[in-house]
């Protein structure tokens, strides 16, 4: 055997050596490798378990959520509920609507740009998370947003905005329980009922009318994804604010991603591009101001400030728009007719009799005409003309002679007939508040023997002085006027004295035109009423008012005064046979009413359908040149909705009655 030989064999069994313990020592290293990736396995999971356990402790269930209440705002409507008058609400004005009312191009809009995976994923994006941890990392901070729809929803349902690893954990494991538990649509309902989307608007719905004044169905594609351009940054996108450019280059942006995602087609994505913004000015609108803010004001009376701004109670009003906006034209024209005559303001109301609903109500001659107010005015001191002061309800005047009826009628009630006879003549009643009181007629003329019929027909003060002191008396006048709706007379009747009857106690124009109403329904007394009902956001209904009607009157009495206050023939003497208080087609009773020194201009008529009511003055009380100034304004207004009206007649006087 050769020496090469053995040195070749040596060489080989050396070389199957090391080979085997290479291979050896190879397979333990791998087995090491796999225990150590197993370890970190372990750490990695326990890590995360440890980190669920410790800030998954008290988390919300997913059951909350379901039971979870939005703020949603209170909207005021019309009698029809097609007429949208005000809405109250809080911090988050919301109104919701269901999923199937919302357009697919505005759903696809909102997952193309914040959620693509939506409908894929078990409420968190894994590759997303991935993505956004390896950035954050990267920059040092956690900028990176990664959220699903899912995640957002919870982080603004239960979370905090603040980005740390606590309330990140906290909001993915949230988002699996809320995923399992509920459906995709589901979810994405609740989502777009609660984004914020700029000036107080929560939801889709509710950003909708506050930014195009239309339903969230009825958006075009580009209004729809304005609206899903907000989402990423409601406030510095703000339609109103300063970067509107802005907004239609993320606009632009999201109709791009819905072609991407297969949404819509690039021709459809152009032409909504080249859609102008428009949007709805920034200003709340009101409608009907002066008597939305008197519900208003039941309402929070009655709920509380809280609950009107965030049950989201539907109030359907008692208020007939189309009469409304004929009231509101009307004050508004004859105001500026009247202020040669130094009038400068002027109030309505209207109202059902026959179930107390109010139909109409105006407060001063234009809600919105802050510009026109004397240089110098000082509300409540030196003002001709407040706008948003409501004389209607909150004012205070002197009635002049439309009082006179509720004198008349108790002096009926007392048994008196219309055709007895007073003497109008110069008369001293003796001593009232220290001096002598003798009251002049409206002209300064005396007519000697007169019946109560003319009396009342043709407004004369002297007779009715006489008719209240020895016919109805002081005190059952002031009873039956409380009685019948007027509710300002509450200091002791000696107060007042004889003047009552010529309208010396203050009185509310709402008051007097309900009072009237007993009038119209042959003495049946129905308060006041401006809601026909209340429901809540599922419909159920929350309060439905039912006046009673109450008595208060005897029907003779009543139908006196009808016949009277509808006698063209009796007060033609004073008023002529043509008078803005005449109708030739309709039987309206009516009264006028005019204060000492011009200050204050009265004109209430009313059929067996309706009780309307004017006045014109000014809020700081001065007087005013000429007279009638409400007869005209009161007659333009009857003349627009009688023919809307039944042509109903007031029961003729019984025949004992004449006698």
């Amino acid at each position: 055997m050769s020496k090469g030989y053995l040195a070749g064999s040596l060489f080989m069994a050396k070389r199957r050596f090391y080979r085997k313990v290479y291979q050896k020592g190879r397979g333990r290293r791998i087995i090491f490798i796999f225990k150590i990736f197993g370890f970190c396995l372990f750490l990695f999971i326990s890590g995360v378990s440890f980190l669920f356990f410790y800030y998954g402790r008290d988390l919300p269930q997913p059951e909350d959520f379901n039971e979870r209440e939005l703020f949603q705002s209170t909207k005021i409507y019309d009698r029809t509920g097609k007429v949208l008058l005000y809405e109250i609400y809080g911090e988050e004005k919301r109104t919701w609507v269901d999923l199937e009312k919302i357009p697919d191009f505005l759903k696809n809009a909102v997952i193309a740009t914040e959620d693509k995976n939506f409908y894929r994923h078990p409420g968190v994006d894994i590759k997303s998370v991935i993505r956004a941890v390896m950035i954050d990392l990267k920059l040092g901070q956690p900028i990176q947003g990664g959220s699903t729809i899912t995640q957002q929803l919870i982080r603004s349902s239960f979370l905090s905005r603040q980005k740390t690893i606590k309330r990140k954990t906290r909001e993915v494991i949230l988002a699996l329980e809320l995923a399992h538990k509920y459906s995709k649509d589901q979810i994405l309902e609740w989502y777009l009922n609660q984004i914020p989307l700029g000036s107080n608007c929560y939801g889709v719905e509710s950003a909708s009318e506050t930014f195009f004044k239309k339903s969230v169905s009825d958006l075009s594609l580009s209004e729809a994804a304005t609206l899903a351009a907000l989402i990423r940054a409601p406030s510095y996108l703000s339609p109103y604010g300063k970067h509107k450019d802005k907004l239609i280059i993320r606009r632009n942006y999201v109709l791009d991603r819905m072609v991407e995602e297969g949404y819509i087609t690039e021709k459809q994505a152009e032409q909504a591009k080249k859609e102008k913004l428009r949007v709805n000015p920034i200003r709340q609108s009101i409608k009907a101001p002066h008597f939305v803010f008197y519900v208003r004001d039941y309402l929070m009376r009655k709920y509380g400030k809280e609950i009107i701004e965030t049950k989201g109670f539907r109030v359907y009003t008692t208020l007939d728009w189309g009469l409304q906006k004929e009231a509101e034209k009307i004050l508004k024209e004859e105001a500026k007719k009247n202020r040669v005559y130094n009038a400068y303001n002027d109030a309505l109301v209207a109202i059902n009799p026959k179930n107390g609903q109010i139909l109409a109500m105006v407060g001063s001659a234009d809600w919105y005409a802050t510009s026109s107010l004397p240089k110098g005015c000082k509300p409540r001191v030196n003002c001709r003309f407040e706008p948003k002061f409501n004389i209607a309800t909150l004012g205070r005047r002197q009635p002049g002679s439309a009082f006179k009826p509720f004198v008349y009628a108790t002096a009926f009630q007392n048994g008196h007939s219309d055709k007895e006879i007073v003497i109008d003549e110069r008369t001293d009643f003796g001593v009232w508040n220290g001096k002598h009181y003798i009251p002049q007629n409206y002209d300064g003329k005396f007519r000697g023997p007169v019946t109560l019929r003319e009396a009342l027909a043709q407004s004369l003060n002297i007779p009715s002085i006489k008719v209240l002191i020895n016919m109805a008396g002081i005190s059952k006048s002031i009873e039956n006027a409380r009685k019948f709706g007027i509710t300002t007379l509450n200091k002791p009747d000696s107060f007042y004295g004889p003047s009552i009857v010529l309208g010396g106690g203050e009185v509310r124009l709402l008051d007097m035109v309900s009072a009237y109403g007993v009038f119209a329904t042959e003495g049946l007394r129905v308060p006041p009423v401006s809601i026909l009902r209340i429901e809540d956001p599922q419909g159920n209904i929350i309060e439905k008012p039912e006046p009673t009607p109450r008595r208060v009157l005897e029907e003779k009495p009543a139908q006196l005064i009808n016949s009277i206050l509808s006698d063209n023939e009796a007060r033609a003497p004073l008023f002529g046979y043509h008078s803005a208080l005449y109708f030739k087609d309709y039987q309206v009773a009516v009264k006028t009413g005019t204060t000492n020194d011009f200050r204050d201009f009265w004109a209430i008529g009313y059929t067996p359908s309706i009780v309307v009511g004017t006045w014109v003055g000014n809020n700081d009380n001065s007087p005013m040149r000429g007279a009638f100034l409400a007869a005209p304004l009161w007659r333009k207004f009857m003349l627009k909705v009688l023919p809307t009206l039944p042509k109903e007649r007031f029961t003729p006087i019984a025949p004992d009655t004449e006698e």
